[in-house]
């Protein structure tokens, strides 16, 4: 009985592997999950108490129910069957583009994560490198508008900082939505974005299937009530002027809207939104696409640091621009 079994290393080292992966599980997996929702539910107690702010259930629903639902869509399928009877493609390999489209699409909000790592570090991002105005909002015209309504918030496109900027300042009274380019998709970036409750796109896909996915979850946020900020500009202003706009999300919001539906009918409501900086970020880096032929600056200098500034090049680019400018710091 008192016999000695001889285990090969290996051997040890998968079960090992599978202990520690069981207590991950069956442990640890639940207790961080009753943490944070316990956590959450703390931020929603807080959000309907003091900031007066009702979130659209739309939010709130999990993630893969969203997913679900888009992928079971009519419109959706609708297109897959088209699709499929038009071309040579296979129906399984239909169904697997339509998925990943629409959990490359589909956000994670996590009320927790905008509330209070996303506000705290828009706000200190924002105070740290502008001193934030608001020069005009018109009040009454606000408290005309519907509560049910779906607003968006229509705003041109300066800096990256935008994003930041608009979601500090209205984060008392919504939370926003918005779409991010693919320059975003990397590691953690897409993960805190996607729990902010933004959405990535793809621009200029030509890609049918594509486009009805991501309009019809657009229309589905829209339709449940989701506050959103549009850039109608697609990109940001090279020179501070407005860029000729794409209408490509508004398009989209817009075919759902039904105005025969009566008091159902969930209104669209367009809220302008200027920004205007007396210096942006990325400054030296736009105007110098105005001059394909000026030298460019090594990477130290384009971090920004200071004493390390390309004066002359400045000066050339905001020439060819027609800006009147004065040296940066």
């Amino acid at each position: 009985m008192s016999a000695t079994v001889a285990v090969p290393l290996w051997a040890l080292v998968i079960l090992g592997g599978l202990a520690g992966w069981a207590i991950l599980v069956l442990l640890l997996v639940p207790g961080m999950r009753w943490f944070f929702r316990r956590r959450i539910r703390r931020v929603l107690e807080h959000i309907g108490g003091r900031l007066n702010i009702e979130l659209p259930s739309f939010k709130l629903t999990r993630r893969q129910v969203l997913i679900d639902r888009l992928f079971h869509d009519r419109d959706v399928q609708a297109a897959a069957a088209t699709h499929v009877s038009a071309s040579n493609e296979a129906v399984s390999d239909v169904w697997r583009r339509i998925d990943r489209y629409a959990r490359e699409i589909v956000p994670s909000f996590n009320a927790y994560v905008y509330y209070r790592v996303g506000y705290a570090l828009a706000r200190a991002a924002a105070r740290a490198l502008y001193r934030v105005r608001i020069g005009y909002i018109d009040e009454a015209a606000l408290g005309r508008i519907d509560p049910k309504s779906t607003i968006v918030f229509v705003i041109n496109h300066r800096s990256n900082m935008d994003y930041v900027l608009v979601a500090f300042l209205a984060a008392e009274r919504a939370a926003l939505s918005f779409a991010v380019g693919e320059w975003a998709r990397i590691w953690p970036l897409q993960q805190l974005i996607r729990a902010m409750g933004a959405y990535f796109v793809r621009r200029n896909s030509g890609d049918p299937l594509y486009r009805i996915v991501l309009s019809r979850y657009v229309q589905m946020a829209s339709e449940a009530g989701v506050t959103q900020e549009v850039f109608p500009e697609g990109g940001l202003s090279v020179d501070g002027r407005l860029r000729p706009p794409k209408f490509g999300l508004l398009d989209y919001m817009l075919k759902a809207f039904d105005e025969h539906e009566g008091d159902a009918r969930r209104d669209l409501v367009f809220i302008p939104v200027g920004l205007n900086y007396d210096r942006v970020l990325e400054d030296r880096s736009q105007l110098l696409k105005l001059t394909p032929a000026a030298p460019r600056p090594g990477r130290l200098r384009g971090l920004g640091i200071k004493g390390v500034s390309c004066c002359a090049t400045w000066r050339r680019c905001c020439a060819a621009a027609g800006i009147v400018s004065a040296t940066p710091a």
